[in-house]
């Protein structure tokens, strides 16, 4: 009599853990859409297909990804041009006997480095200022030795040039050499100037670049630019250039391999790839109907009737991975920056954890009764 009540005990016992919410480690999907179907839904929830994927396709971005611009072209001409604050030499060579800058006994003078001024003038002995900013360095000594030639017909020029700071990249950092990069050739190219400073450091994580020119911030990915030549955009005397990791990331929790935040390591991340770098979804614990994406639009991509937007600025796409269909959708359903990737927990999981306390338990009264029978 004694094991029968210590049986119905337990049975009781199990009842009531049954009916209680167990502890466990994420939400089941019914527990998330549980709010659908009410008349005033705090979210919209779209089950991710092959109808859906086309739709989002055409909807505004999340409210956490940003439009990022980036120049194209833009390619200089060839060669250096000069500009203020570059130092020149300038040697002049003379024949005959009355010479007017060279010493009797030397062919040739070589007169002081000077720079050019903020003008874009150098100045030249008997000739005077002259503005050679803009021109190549050949340019340069054209217009000097015909000054120079009205006064010294026999006159010949030559100029050496070297770029100043304000004839330059500067390389801020993401690569092994940061520092100036002098423009000693105006068709240098965003590549050109961090091949110049070394490449990108190996440790960089999907390397982002990042251009500052005259107030404005120009950005893409250094795979986009290497993929597409016309983005290998020319650079100017004053840009400053930063390669940096990606800073775009997404939020994985629930019942998957791993729960952390993930960074993308590439320019686009679908939602098969998101599984599967947080080491995929727990085969003991998860449900794999019910991988759900949230993510948040602004509200000026909120549509009432459903075209061209979701109906609510909080979204939940719902993803089976049990299905033919489901399993190509997320291959083609793209993450956003910020988004959250759960992977809810399967209903069996109450279920196990039931039995395996009713298991526990009836092996306690069984012993009890042994003892008991023993005695």
């Amino acid at each position: 009599m004694k094991s029968m009540r210590r049986l119905s005990a337990a049975a009781v016992l199990l009842c009531s853990l049954a009916a209680c919410t167990l502890p466990r480690g994420a939400a089941m999907q019914s527990e998330i859409l549980e709010n659908t179907g009410s008349e005033a839904p705090q979210f919209a929830h779209y089950p991710v297909d092959s109808k859906l994927l086309p739709e989002v396709q055409r909807w505004p971005a999340s409210k956490a990804a940003v439009s990022r611009p980036w120049l194209s072209g833009g390619v200089g001409r060839s060669g250096q041009v000069l500009t203020a604050g570059d130092s020149v030499q300038i040697a002049v060579w003379e024949n005959g006997e009355n010479k007017l800058m060279t010493n009797p006994g030397s062919p040739t003078t070589q007169l002081q480095t000077t720079q050019i001024s903020s003008s874009g003038s150098v100045f030249v002995p008997y000739a005077g200022p002259v503005k050679i900013a803009g021109l190549t360095p050949d340019e340069a000594r054209e217009k000097i030795q015909t000054k120079v030639s009205e006064l010294i017909p026999a006159a010949q020029v030559q100029l050496e040039s070297t770029p100043g700071k304000s004839n330059a990249v500067s390389l801020v950092g993401g690569v092994l050499r940061p520092g100036n990069v002098p423009l000693t050739d105006r068709s240098l190219t965003v590549l050109n100037v961090i091949s110049e400073g070394g490449g990108v450091q190996p440790s960089i994580l999907n390397p982002q670049l990042r251009l500052l020119r005259g107030g404005k911030v120009y950005e893409t990915s250094m795979q986009r630019v290497l993929d597409d030549p016309a983005l290998d955009a020319g650079v100017r005397p004053g840009d400053k250039l930063v390669v940096e990791p990606d800073r775009r990331s997404f939020l994985a929790l629930g019942a998957a391999g791993r729960e952390q935040v993930v960074k993308f390591p590439q320019d686009h991340v679908n939602a098969l790839e998101a599984v599967t770098l947080v080491g995929g979804i727990d085969g003991a614990r998860a449900n794999p109907k019910g991988v759900l994406i949230l993510r948040q639009y602004p509200a000026s991509a909120v549509r009432a009737d459903g075209k061209g937007g979701p109906t609510q600025q909080r979204v939940v796409f719902s993803i089976n991975l049990t299905t033919t269909d489901g399993l190509f959708s997320a291959q083609n359903f793209e993450i956003q920056p910020n988004d959250l990737v759960l992977a809810t927990e399967s209903a069996l999981v109450n279920v196990r954890t039931v039995l395996g306390l009713f298991s526990t338990s009836l092996s306690t009264v069984r012993t009890a009764q042994r003892v008991e029978a023993g005695n």
